[in-house]
Order: structure tokens, then C-alpha cells, then sequence
């Protein structure tokens, strides 16, 4: 049986009924031409979602990714360093003094993960302050997420994870437009601040969010396809991207579309004043989507939910 199937048969009511629902509306979209603009908050790198994502984005049904600087370093840390990450299974039950023991062996915990700093940090940060370097000497400016395309598509690069499971290998191939707001707030951008404030590098080497919008603006403006909003978990990751029509709109004046279709899967429930918990309908009110605009809410773990949906269309 595959997925699909699986989800048809048994997934009908409550959560599992919406992501049923929701899973087939985004076929119907796809099918009729339309392409999916994902966001990846949390850890979804650190979790492997890569493994359903690459086969999205080889498939051709995501147009572009906004994701946080987290996500971004997290896919290439794995696909470097996977056999040194440490699996903790009783995560739980760890001690304010098992996770001082954990940061002396310089082993950074994600939830059941911990990542090693020298095997995945550091041997990153040497490509990645190579092209820094280089970039500033020349006083070239680039977008963080182009020089890990760069270090993926022509350094040589030893893979421990399986690169076809790798969702940022699959975009750099591709060259898919990424938005990576906020990329300052990540291991790699506070290694890149250092280096700033040392002098080896100067700052606008890497551009910064301002740059990010811009740059996403065009490219919507200029986009063939109508486009789903598949936001996973809230954050920056989403908030960002969203703005972008409202700004074209109603601060550049320009009859823009609104966001085709929508759907956050999310364990932020609505509360007063909870950006990533608002439910749909108030993003009417912000000039993001419309009344007619298809909204779906999966209140669930997107670790989960994601590969069951990418599953579902793809059927397998």
C-alpha cells in the first residue's frame, strides 16, 4: 500500500483528516500547474527531512525555499559529519550535568542529536572563510546561501550521509532561489560575525535581510506559476516570505497576486498575540491571502506530517 493510499484508508478525521484533506488539495494545485514556495523552521535539516524534500524539489514541484540559517548549515552538517553525530535516545532524562558533560565533548544537542563541532562546524567554517576571503578581498557581495552553493557545486566535498538525501545539494543543482532571513542567528553567521569583528573579513562580504526581500520580491513579481504556501512550523521562516505581496501591494503600488494556497503544519495552537499560531484568516487582514484563498491548519509535528505529505504526492 503505498502512502497515498495509506492516508486515503485511514486517516479521516481531526488532524489526520486534515493533512488528508490537505495532501490531496495540494495535488489537485500541483496537477493544474501550480508550484509549492516551502518555509523550514525549527530543525527540519537536523530531523532528515531532506529525504523527502530532495525528491520535491528533483520532481520540480517546489519553486523556492525560505528557510532559517539553522536549516540551512544543519542539511551540509549532516552530509559531512553524519557518522560523528551522537543519537540520544533518552534525551529526556538528561541532567543539567549530562548536558555540561555533552558541550565539553563539544557535542551541540538538537533534541535526540547532538552534532560534533569540530567534524560539522569548523570543518565547514574552513570552506566557507576560504570564500569569505576571497569574496572580500575583491569586495564582491554575496547571499549567505550562495556560498554554500558554491562550496557544494565545486569544492570537494566528502559526503558520510547519502546525497541524494540531502535537500540542499538538491537545490544547489538546481539552483533553486532560496530566502534565508535572519541567516545572522545561526552558528556559521555568528562564526562569520567573529571573523567581522577580527578584522579577517569585512561585513558586507555577505549581504543581509534587506537584500533577502529584494531579491524575493523580483522573483515573485516575475513568477509563471501560481504558488502554495507550505509553511513548516511559524518563525522567521514564514513571516518573512509571506510580507513580500502585501509590500508589493501596498507599499510599491503594484497589482500583485495574492498567495494561492495555504497550509501551516504547526504545534503552535492560536493564542493572543502569537504570530506563528495565528490562524489563516487573519492573514486576510494583512493583504497576504484572500477570502477565496484554499487555508489549511495541521496542528501536528511537521517531522511527522511533511514526509506523509510529500509521500502522498509523490506516491510512493
Amino acid at each position: 500500500m503505498s502512502v497515498r493510499k495509506f492516508v486515503k484508508e485511514h486517516y479521516r478525521h481531526f488532524n489526520a483528516g486534515s493533512l488528508a484533506s490537505a495532501s490531496e488539495s495540494l495535488l489537485r494545485f500541483l496537477d493544474s500547474g501550480g508550484k509549492i514556495f516551502l518555509t523550514l523552521a525549527g530543525a527540519m535539516s537536523t530531523a532528515e527531512l531532506g529525504r523527502s524534500i530532495a525528491p520535491m524539489i528533483r520532481a520540480g514541484h517546489i519553486a523556492a525555499i525560505s528557510c532559517t540559517g539553522a536549516n540551512l548549515e544543519e542539511d551540509l552538517f549532516n552530509l559531512v559529519a553524519h557518522d560523528h553525530y551522537q543519537k540520544i535516545d533518552d534525551w529526556r532524562s538528561l541532567s543539567a550535568q549530562d548536558e555540561a558533560e555533552l558541550l565539553a565533548n563539544n557535542m551541540n544537542r538538537v533534541t535526540d542529536t547532538c552534532i560534533p563541532e569540530d567534524k560539522a562546524f569548523r570543518k565547514i567554517e574552513s570552506f566557507l572563510m576560504d570564500r569569505w576571503k576571497r569574496s572580500s578581498d575583491i569586495e564582491q557581495s554575496k547571499l549567505p546561501h550562495q556560498f554554500f552553493y558554491d562550496i557544494l557545486l565545486e569544492d570537494d566535498l566528502q559526503y558520510q550521509a547519502k546525497p541524494e538525501n540531502s535537500w540542499l545539494l538538491a537545490a544547489a543543482q538546481t539552483n533553486l532561489p532560496l530566502v534565508v532571513p535572519g541567516w545572522e542567528d545561526s552558528t556559521l553567521g555568528n562564526i562569520f560575525a567573529a571573523r567581522v569583528m577580527q578584522g579577517k573579513i569585512k561585513q558586507q562580504t555577505v549581504i543581509g535581510g534587506i537584500g533577502y526581500m529584494t531579491k524575493l520580491a523580483e522573483w515573485y513579481s516575475q513568477c509563471n506559476h501560481r504558488l502554495a504556501f507550505l509553511q513548516l512550523g511559524g518563525g522567521i521562516a514564514g513571516d518573512f516570505p509571506i510580507c513580500v505581496v502585501p509590500m508589493l501591494n501596498q507599499d510599491l503600488e503594484r497589482d500583485t497576486p495574492l498567495w494561492s494556497w495555504f497550509c501551516q503544519i504547526s504545534e503552535s495552537t492560536p493564542s493572543f498575540g502569537g504570530y506563528s499560531g495565528a490562524p489563516p484568516n487573519e492573514k486576510i487582514t494583512w493583504g497576504k491571502l484572500s477570502v477565496e484563498t484554499e487555508k489549511f491548519v495541521i496542528e501536528s509535528d511537521a517531522t511527522i506530517v511533511a514526509p506523509l505529505m510529500f509521500c502522498y504526492i509523490l506516491d510512493i
